[in-house]
């Protein structure tokens, strides 16, 4: 029998999911980040809750 298929377990799995609502100035300026610096817009709002709550 195969091993099981599917997504493999992470060590910190991302169980929670964060929804906001913006205006279009922002989400165009978030888009033009995220094509420029190559991230995806999680992980912009992931590096942005951890500068806002000090963490490294």
């Amino acid at each position: 029998m195969s091993p099981r298929t599917g997504r493999p377990i992470v060590g910190n799995p991302k169980t929670y999911e964060v929804k906001a609502r913006i205006d279009e100035e922002t989400h165009k300026e978030l888009e033009e980040y995220c094509k420029k610096n190559s991230v995806t817009k999680t992980e912009v709002v992931r590096i942005g809750l951890k500068k806002v709550l000090n963490k490294k």
